[in-house]
C-alpha cells in the first residue's frame, strides 16, 4: 500500500506528568508544552497520566481550560498505523472499486451502509473473482472487460479479514496477526465501525509515542509501557531515579518547590509571557507545591515565579482578575483540603508516589486538610484503604501523610504489618492511631529522607 505511513510521520509528542498527578503535574504539562508550541514551534500536546484530583478539577473549572488528555500508558495501538482509505458500497459496480485500487494502492474497503466492514478488495481477491469468472475456456476468455466491472464489489472482496479496534495495543494482537495469511487488516472503532486500514509491516514497526516527563523522573511513577516509548526530556524538581535512555536526551532537575516554577523560568527566559489562564494554571501548581509558599522546599526563585505568573494572570481580561497571590493560593489550597466528602480509597490513591529502599517497595500518598478536628473518626477506614491499596499494588506497606495547611504540620499513617524499622519514626503517637509530624509539610523533603534513612540503615 503506497504511501501507508506518510500520514505517520510526524508522531504525537505528549507533556506528560506522574501518575496520581497533583496540581504541579497538570499545570507543568500544559505550560511546558504551550512554551513548546510558541517558543520551538514544535507540535506537542499536554497529556496526564491519570485522573484529576478535586485540586486540579476545581482550577482548571475556575480558568476555563480543558482538561489534558488523558493517556494511560505509551504502548503503541492500531490508531497510530491506520490510514482512513476511501471506501465503496458492496453493491456498488467493481469499476468503483477499479477506481479507488489506483489511489490507494491496490487496496478497497467494502463497507457495508451501517458503516461495518464487508470485506477487501486486494489484487489477489480480484485475481481469483476472474479466475472463477473467466475461467480457462475460451468462450469465458471473450467475456467483455465492461461485464466484468458491472459486478457488484461484494462478489470480488475477500470477506474473512480480520479487525483491530482503533484504541487496542498492538502487542497484545501481535502474535494472532503473525499467524494470518492476509496483509492488511480492517481498523474499527469499539462498536465494531470501519475506522481504516493497517498494514501487517506497519504493525510489526509501529511509530513509537514521543515523551516528555515533567514533576518526576523515575519509571515507578512514570506512564505505563514507558519502555515502549521515545523518551525525549525531563524537567523536574525531585530526586534522581530517572530510566536508562539509548540516545541523549535533555535532562533537567533543579532545586525549586515547584516544576511550574521552572516552566515559568523558560518563558521568562525566552522573552514570553503566558496567557493568563496557563499563567493561573502554573501560580496554582506553584501553590500547591509550596504550600502558598510555606513549605521548605520553597526557595527565592519560587518567590519570583510567584510574582512573575501573578503579573501575567491577574489581568483585566484574565479568569483572575482582581485576585492576588494570598487570595488565589488559599483558594487553591483548600480546593484540595478535606477529607468529609471524599471516600477512604480515593484519598490514598488521589496523590500517591511509589518508591523503593532497602529491598522493599511502598508508597507515600498524601492529602491536605484545613483542620484536624475530629480526625479520628477517619483514622480506622483510612489505614483500611492503606491495607487495600498496599495489597493491589504488591507493596511491602504504604503510608498516609495528612496535611494541615494551616498549621504548617502533619499526621502520620501507616498500613498494618509495617516493617519494624518504623516504628522508629521520630514522630509521637497519638490517640487516634496517628503519629504527630510537627513542622513537617513536605513529602519530598520531609518524609521521604526520614523514611528512606530508616528503611537503608
Amino acid at each position: 500500500m503506497a504511501g501507508m505511513n506518510d500520514a505517520h510521520e510526524s508522531r504525537n509528542t505528549f507533556v506528560i506528568g506522574h501518575t496520581n498527578p497533583d496540581m504541579d503535574s497538570i499545570a507543568a504539562a500544559v505550560g511546558y508544552a504551550w512554551l513548546l508550541r510558541e517558543r520551538d514551534g514544535v507540535a506537542v500536546e499536554a497529556a496526564r497520566a491519570g485522573a484529576l484530583n478535586a485540586q486540579s478539577a476545581w482550577t482548571l473549572e475556575r480558568l476555563g481550560l480543558e482538561a489534558p488528555r488523558l493517556l494511560t500508558d505509551a504502548s503503541p495501538r492500531f490508531e497510530s498505523v491506520s490510514r482512513r482509505l476511501d471506501t465503496t458500497a458492496p453493491d456498488q459496480p467493481l469499476r468503483d472499486a477499479w477506481a479507488i485500487a489506483s489511489r490507494t494502492g491496490g487496496v478497497v474497503p467494502v463497507v457495508a451502509a451501517d458503516g461495518m466492514p464487508y470485506g477487501l478488495i486486494t489484487g489477489w481477491s480480484l485475481f481469483k473473482y476472474l479466475t472463477d469468472v473467466i475461467g480457462p475456456h475460451p468462450r469465458g476468455q471473450e467475456k467483455p472487460m465492461a461485464e466484468v466491472l458491472d459486478a457488484p464489489c461484494q462478489t470480488a472482496c475477500s470477506t474473512d479479514i480480520a479487525a483491530f479496534k482503533a484504541k487496542a495495543h498492538i502487542r497484545d494482537s501481535l502474535n494472532r496477526i503473525l499467524r494470518m495469511e492476509s496483509n492488511d487488516f480492517f481498523v474499527v472503532d469499539d462498536d465494531g465501525r470501519y475506522l481504516g486500514i493497517v498494514r501487517q509491516r506497519d504493525l510489526l514497526n509501529p511509530p513509537r509515542l514521543r515523551l516528555i516527563l515533567v514533576d518526576h523522573n523515575e519509571p515507578n511513577q512514570a506512564v505505563g509501557s514507558l519502555d515502549e516509548a521515545e523518551l525525549l526530556e525531563v524537567l523536574d524538581h525531585h530526586r534522581l531515579g530517572n530510566p536508562p535512555t539509548h540516545t541523549p536526551i535533555k535532562f533537567k532537575v533543579d532545586i525549586v518547590g515547584s516544576t511550574s516554577t521552572l516552566v515559568s523560568e523558560q518563558m521568562e527566559e525566552a522573552g514570553l509571557s503566558a496567557p493568563p489562564a496557563i499563567a493561573g494554571l502554573l501560580l496554582a501548581g506553584l501553590m500547591s507545591d509550596t504550600l502558598q509558599l510555606t513549605s521548605p522546599t520553597t526557595t527565592p526563585r519560587d518567590h519570583k515565579a510567584a510574582e512573575r505568573l501573578g503579573r501575567w494572570a491577574f489581568v483585566a481580561n484574565g479568569p483572575l482578575k482582581g485576585e492576588t497571590l494570598e487570595s488565589y493560593g488559599r483558594q487553591v489550597v483548600e480546593s484540595g483540603a478535606g477529607l468529609e466528602s471524599r471516600n477512604p480509597d480515593e484519598i490514598v490513591n488521589g496523590d500517591m508516589k511509589p518508591y523503593e529502599a532497602g529491598g522493599l517497595k511502598f508508597a507515600i500518598a498524601q492529602v491536605e486538610v484545613t483542620k484536624f478536628h475530629e480526625l479520628d473518626q477517619f483514622v480506622p477506614p483510612l489505614v483500611a484503604a492503606l491495607n487495600r491499596m498496599r495489597d493491589k499494588k504488591g507493596l511491602d506497606f504504604t503510608m498516609l501523610m495528612i496535611t494541615n495547611v494551616v498549621r504548617a504540620s502533619s499526621r502520620i499513617l501507616v498500613s498494618d504489618a509495617a516493617p519494624a524499622a518504623l516504628d522508629e519514626l521520630p514522630y509521637p503517637p497519638h490517640r487516634d492511631g496517628s503519629r504527630v509530624a510537627e513542622g513537617v509539610v513536605s513529602r519530598k523533603k520531609q518524609l521521604l529522607p526520614t523514611v528512606l534513612g530508616l528503611l537503608e540503615n
